[in-house]
């Protein structure tokens, strides 16, 4: 729209109670955040060594184990650096010798990028598809870990996390399908993801659900002599989070929103009342695409859409951004397609906090938008 076009204005009924629909960081329930501020005089300024935050990341890890229903044996590990840190942390503390990658948009490819960077490991094996689609592995005989993403954020793809091979550790990378899509268990040694998506906090902080398959790869890697930074080390960050802490200090306003959203999330049904809340949601926004006659689904393969990250391709009548500036002029915000896909798109993230009501409202702010623009 340029400025000498009239301004596009949706009418009051069409507007969500709350505007927040991106892919991360995430919409933040406002009763979060209240209880936040009602904490804050005797946590915030706390030392992370202290029982006030400690209390925090048990809270976290134990309410973690119960959402994902996870065998006694498995263990939930947390540190700094969010899961960008989390690729080069398993390059030094999971994988031995090489490492099979299934890539399908920008952030599973950087997993296999850090691992082809790492001089102390052979170049990885990596089996790519076009975004909107998904990419698959099959047993390879000198592989150790395989990489999977269940949600490719940038392109809004979904994978089965299921494992490849009876050999071999499985990594997903979980960072916005944690805590919206279903899983088990069983097909995983290690599932990582962030706090600022579907466990509506703050990013900056990394957590790992990890196997005793993986627990005892992290021993052995360490006990090779492979020399490994301390931020890295997976053996550091389990070793502290079993004493209920981080090895350096976190913000503890994430530690706090994500322990509330956890605890609101298993008090709704855990994840169980949270995968069918989500799919309920996306199905609102895929319906309408289906039934538009100028937004598509990007992924064609229904069995491949994800159900917490939603790409919407618009057609070339409807100006993705000249939407996007209207809405964001209502306090619709960030539903702006990955910028390094450069499509006419729309990226509508439909996380727990997200509520049903709102994405009803959001489709039809759309359509009102994209009326008045081909007017």
């Amino acid at each position: 729209m340029s400025a000498t076009e009239t301004p596009i204005v949706i009418p009051p009924h069409l507007l969500p109670a709350d505007g927040r629909f991106g892919s991360g960081p995430s919409k933040i329930r406002p009763q979060a955040v209240a209880s936040l501020a009602s904490a804050a005089p005797g946590l915030l300024g706390t030392s992370h060594r202290k029982p006030a935050v400690k209390s925090q990341v048990r809270r976290i890890r134990e309410g973690l184990a119960a959402f994902f229903d996870l065998p006694d044996s498995y263990e939930v590990a947390l540190g700094n650096g969010g899961s960008t840190l989390f690729w080069d942390l398993a390059c030094y503390s999971l994988i031995q010798r090489r490492s099979a990658h299934a890539v399908f948009g920008e952030f599973s490819s950087k997993f296999a990028k850090a691992a082809q960077d790492a001089p102390f490991l052979e170049s990885p094996l990596v089996v790519s598809a076009e975004p909107g689609t998904c990419a698959s592995l099959n047993p390879v005989d000198d592989v150790d870990l395989y990489a999977l993403t269940q949600c490719e954020t940038s392109t809004g793809v979904a994978m089965p996390v299921e494992r490849p091979a009876a050999d071999g550790l499985v990594a997903v990378d979980a960072t916005s399908a944690a805590g919206g899509m279903g899983v088990d268990p069983s097909q995983f040694d290690v599932y990582y993801f962030a706090p600022q998506k579907c466990f509506a906090s703050e990013g900056g902080l990394w957590v790992a659900l990890l196997s005793p398959a993986a627990v005892e790869r992290v021993e052995q890697v360490r006990g090779s002599g492979r020399y490994i930074p301390t931020m890295l080390d997976l053996h550091t960050a389990l070793d502290n989070s079993r004493k209920d802490q981080t090895y350096n200090t976190p913000s503890i306003s994430t530690l706090f929103l994500m322990g509330e959203q956890i605890d609101w999330m298993n008090a709704q049904g855990g994840l169980a009342w949270a995968s069918k809340a989500c799919a309920a949601k996306s199905a609102v926004v895929y319906d309408w695409a289906e039934a538009s006659d100028y937004a598509t689904a990007f992924v064609a393969a229904a069995g491949e859409r994800s159900t917490v990250v939603c790409t919407i391709d618009l057609d070339e009548s409807v100006s993705a951004d000249a939407v996007n500036a209207a809405l964001r002029a209502h306090g619709i915000l960030d539903i702006d397609a990955y910028r390094k896909l450069g499509r006419n798109q729309l990226r509508i993230a439909v996380y727990p906090a997200v509520d049903l009501a709102d994405v009803e409202l959001l489709v039809g702010a759309i359509d009102f938008c994209a009326g008045a623009l081909r007017a």
